[in-house]
């Protein structure tokens, strides 16, 4: 989450230098739904096709170069915040759950997306297994004082869920928590 955090991610799998079965599977099924549009069949597998081709990434290129950019660019060429802070897991156990605006409140506290290298790189997704102390996501800021804003957000907000599956059941049931929202002011 956060510019280059996400073109950077983009690149790698266009270049067919980092699988992301999420990001791909998403992208196959718009753009084989786009395909089968035009009366293509199998859009699914024509999209997979072009983009384990490279002819996705050429056209990505094409239009970096059409719109002025550099059409050489590698994902290291992309820079993204100097200043980091990882969040790791108190308890081992299941990610239950993720609270998206508390993760968009400090993406932009970092100073996403006006800051292009600010963002959040996750480490887990929903359901994925970790044990205490496993990395769930790195924070990525320009400016060192963002960070500090994060981490009194961090300090007041829970922003993943980790635990048994039952213990989510227990919480649902009895309670739903109350979540203030963060105001985050951008200069």
């Amino acid at each position: 989450m956060g510019p280059a955090l996400e073109a950077k991610e983009a690149l790698e799998v266009l270049m067919n230098q980092k699988i992301v079965p999420d990001l791909i599977d998403k992208v196959c099924n718009i753009a084989g739904s786009m395909f089968e549009l035009l009366g293509k069949k199998n859009g699914y597998a024509l999209a997979k096709k072009i983009l384990e081709s490279g002819k996705a990434e050429q056209k990505m290129r094409e239009i970096i170069k059409a719109q002025g950019g550099n059409p050489s660019i590698k994902p290291e060429d992309i820079r993204i915040g100097k200043y980091r802070l990882p969040v790791k897991s108190e308890k081992s156990g299941q990610v239950l759950w993720m609270e998206n605006r508390i993760l968009v409140d400090i993406g932009r506290a970092a100073g996403a997306p006006k800051d292009k290298g600010a963002g959040i790189i996750f480490n887990k997704k929903i359901w994925d297994i970790v044990e205490k102390g496993e990395l769930l996501f790195t924070i990525y800021a320009e400016k060192a004082y963002k960070l500090e804003h994060v981490k009194s957000i961090l300090s007041i907000q829970q922003s993943i869920g980790v635990g048994k599956k039952s213990d989510m059941l227990i919480h649902t049931i009895k309670e739903s928590p109350t979540v203030e929202r963060t105001f985050v002011i951008d200069r």
